[in-house]
């Protein structure tokens, strides 16, 4: 369409076609037609409520709903022609509603401003994104937990400083990740219960004084209740900056698994085999399979982060209501959407196809000191012996084992009564990595008795 056609859109107020520049930067519809299901959406219940209280009869109504859905088929067919000159999603629809449907279409937006209408499209798609976000956090946890199910024996080191620390079951493991997707899942649903609110009928900012109901479109679109201030809910961008800190620290969560899985993956691991579907080849070394798709989780999260802190910035300093500036919300939260919800499925494929070496896992396990601390336990249990103490005296012993390049279990039962007198054969019954993991029983351990009561209930409560 022409400019002119942009110009009767707005009506008598101004004369001349914009600037080029201008309309180049005052546009949206480059990003905003991804609203256009929210869109039609919210008109056709706008206008179902209009007919209801009277404010448009019930033929105009009616043909403005049936409108809409053309207008819509031809969106989602491909065969809409978008224009700039009509900036955003509202007035492309709203253009193209009057040529199918003719004057009706006019009496469409009574009642209504395109602040209210675009802050509605905006909650909807948001709320749309939550929900997917919580479907695809459920499929990944789904996969950690059948992981977790078959390794609930196997031991592997655990870490602290990237150093060998205590041995801990593959399951203990994978179940931690677990419970951060699911805190992350919490997130999601918490942050949805409390967007949803209906910004409709709030019009520019003050009301109307047509008698519409907002409570009737609030429940047809699906909001447990309007939202109580007009200025709030034209302005407010905290739902949209709330679905941005929920899925950062997801990210997080997701590129802290994608660095174990990059690690866990390499020559000098050998921890996990990720699968063909998730890795690539070098183009110039043949012997190369690169985790690819784990180091793109890891780097797409940056995309996510900054959105967040650009839409911060977009939104401090505004006065209320609405301001320009708030076209920018948009495509930073659908570019982070797109990058939150692709990472969450390529994490839940790479979880559910990666194969654990169960022997490297253990034969690891089974190096770097990792049952000292079993050790000092077991001093203090048999010999009474102060903890600080025991922790001295298992130093030792650690360190004698590393001047003899050997491990604590490979310690001759003379050389640690060289240490402490009072240590016996039974000391040997918790150096194994296996007694290990198998004594540490309490809530929330590693113990392969624990790591399958976790499992059984989140089994359940993934159901």
């Amino acid at each position: 369409m022409s400019s002119s056609s942009s110009n009767q859109m707005w009506g008598g107020r101004f004369a001349d076609a914009p600037d080029a520049i201008m309309e180049a930067i005052n546009a949206s519809i480059g990003f905003d037609k991804r609203l256009a299901a929210q869109d039609i959406a919210g008109s056709r219940a706008h206008a179902a409520m209009l007919a209801a209280q009277g404010i448009v009869t019930d033929s105009d109504a009616s043909a403005i709903r049936e409108g809409l859905l053309t207008v819509l088929s031809e969106i989602e067919g491909g065969t809409f022609q978008f224009s700039t000159a009509l900036e955003d999603i509202h007035m492309n629809v709203e253009a193209r509603l009057k040529e199918v449907i003719g004057d009706p279409a006019g009496r469409l937006h009574t009642g209504r401003s395109r602040n209210d209408q675009v802050a509605t499209d905006f909650r909807l798609w948001v709320r749309d994104q939550l929900d997917a976000a919580d479907a695809g956090l459920t499929a990944l946890m789904r996969a950690l937990v059948a992981q977790a199910e078959a390794g609930a024996d196997w031991v592997m080191p655990g870490f602290t400083h990237l150093q060998t620390a205590q041995p801990v079951t593959w399951g203990h493991h994978m179940l931690a990740y677990v419970e951060m997707f699911g805190r992350d899942r919490d997130r999601v649903r918490d942050a949805r219960k409390r967007m949803n609110e209906s910004p409709l009928g709030a019009a520019a900012l003050a009301g109307t004084g047509f008698p519409i109901d907002r409570h009737m479109t609030a429940e047809a679109l699906g909001f447990d209740r309007p939202m109580a201030n007009s200025l709030d809910a034209v302005s407010a961008r905290d739902f949209a900056l709330e679905f941005l800190s929920v899925a950062s620290i997801s990210a997080m969560h997701l590129s802290r698994l994608a660095e174990e899985l990059v690690i866990w993956s390499s020559a000098q691991f050998r921890f996990v085999t990720l699968s063909d579907k998730f890795s690539t080849g070098s183009s110039i070394m043949p012997q190369k399979k690169n985790p690819d798709a784990a180091e793109l989780i890891r780097a797409k999260i940056g995309r996510i982060f900054g959105a967040n802190v650009a839409l911060m910035m977009v939104m401090k300093g505004l006065p209320l209501a609405y301001s320009k500036d708030m076209q920018e919300d948009k495509e930073q939260v659908f570019d982070a959407a797109d990058n939150w919800l692709l990472a969450l499925a390529a994490m839940e494929g790479m979880a559910g196809d990666m194969k654990a070496n169960v022997p490297a896992l253990e034969s690891a396990a089974a190096h770097g000191f990792s049952t000292a601390t079993d050790l000092a336990d077991w001093l203090v249990r048999e010999t009474g012996l102060p903890f600080r103490d025991a922790h001295h005296v298992t130093g030792t012993l650690v360190a004698r084992a590393e001047a003899k390049g050997c491990d604590l279990p490979d310690l001759t039962l003379e050389e640690m009564k060289a240490v402490h007198e009072a240590i016996d054969e039974t000391v040997f019954d918790v150096l194994g990595v296996h007694n290990s993991v198998a004594s540490r029983t309490s809530f929330g351990g590693t113990a392969p008795a624990r790591v399958r009561e976790q499992v059984a209930s989140w089994k359940e409560a993934l159901a």
